[in-house]
């Protein structure tokens, strides 16, 4: 069982940078792909971003590709999101996930074992 732990959100202006941060544990956080999902209020989960598990090969949502940064930490079972130019509406809660399996996936359903979330709010 995989419990994962989110940190770094917060309030920030538009234009901002916020770093989120994602502690796993009581897995082998190296065999497992990380996704990042957002929730906004009233709104479906979406896709954020995703690493693979050698931390080499990412993707992104179009909606955050050229201003978030998916990297992660092998060595400290950690996954960050690294968010640059914030936009209000990127306003959302954050939640930090982790797949079984070698392949990247933009699904919910493809993902094993979630974090509690962290909000991040943008103000204009």
């Amino acid at each position: 069982q995989v419990q994962l732990v989110e940190s770094g959100g917060g309030l920030v202006q538009a234009g901002g940078s916020l770093r989120l941060s994602c502690a796993a544990s009581g897995g082998t956080f190296s065999t497992y792909v990380m996704g990042w999902f957002r929730q906004a209020p009233g709104k479906e989960r979406e896709f954020v971003a995703t690493i693979r598990r050698s931390g080499v090969n990412t993707l992104y949502a179009d909606s955050v590709k050229g201003r978030f940064t998916a990297s992660r930490d092998n060595a400290k079972n950690t996954v960050y999101l690294q968010m640059n130019s914030l936009k209000p509406e990127d306003t959302a809660v954050y939640y930090c996930a982790a797949r079984m399996g070698p392949n990247a996936s933009t699904q919910i359903k493809e993902y094993n074992y979630w974090g509690q979330g962290t909000q991040v709010t943008v103000s204009s």
